[in-house]
């Protein structure tokens, strides 16, 4: 059974920094939304296509994501990560592999008007680098730390690496 919540509640933010973070000249205004930070129209794939579309996909997008869908609903997220660890290092054959047997289920969604402040919790409570942005069950985004960080300070090391062009 997949697990799919928003991890949000009504008391918000929890982290005691995030309101100093928020605060401080340079960062994002308190009313900046995962909307203007997210990565919007995400690739997605069904679950019955191949790793190995995954992986020609995330090369050729130059992204490390795929977004999983089955019947046209969150299924799952395949990172190129994923790839590695599931697929190749158990020396299976990306060709043969479906993305829906390997992608992460137990998913964190957000919707697009919750603050950068609640993604970055949900972000450091999950352990997590990607949040799928969710509107009327519709995948309309991804943010990720990357994005976060280039938002909040293009300049910090995060940042700076998560602007940077691909290496190609």
């Amino acid at each position: 059974m997949q697990k799919h919540s928003t991890g949000l509640d009504s008391e918000g933010p929890k982290a005691m920094n995030d309101t100093v973070e928020m605060e401080r000249p340079g960062r994002i205004p308190r009313d900046e939304s995962v909307r203007d930070v997210m990565t919007p129209l995400p690739r997605v794939l069904d679950a019955s296509a191949s790793v190995m579309d995954a992986a020609e996909i995330m090369r050729d997008s130059d992204i490390g994501d795929v977004v999983v869908l089955e019947d046209r609903q969150l299924y799952g997220i395949l990172t190129d990560r994923d790839i590695v660890v599931r697929v190749l290092a158990e020396g299976s054959d990306p060709a043969t592999v479906r993305v829906g047997q390997v992608c992460s289920r137990e998913l964190t969604t957000i919707p697009p008007t919750a603050s950068v402040g609640d993604a970055v919790r949900l972000i450091r409570e999950k352990a997590i680098r990607r949040l799928p942005v969710v509107e009327e069950g519709e995948v309309v985004g991804i943010v990720s730390m990357g994005d976060i960080a280039v938002a909040r300070d293009r300049k910090s090391a995060l940042g700076d690496v998560s602007a940077a062009p691909p290496n190609t």
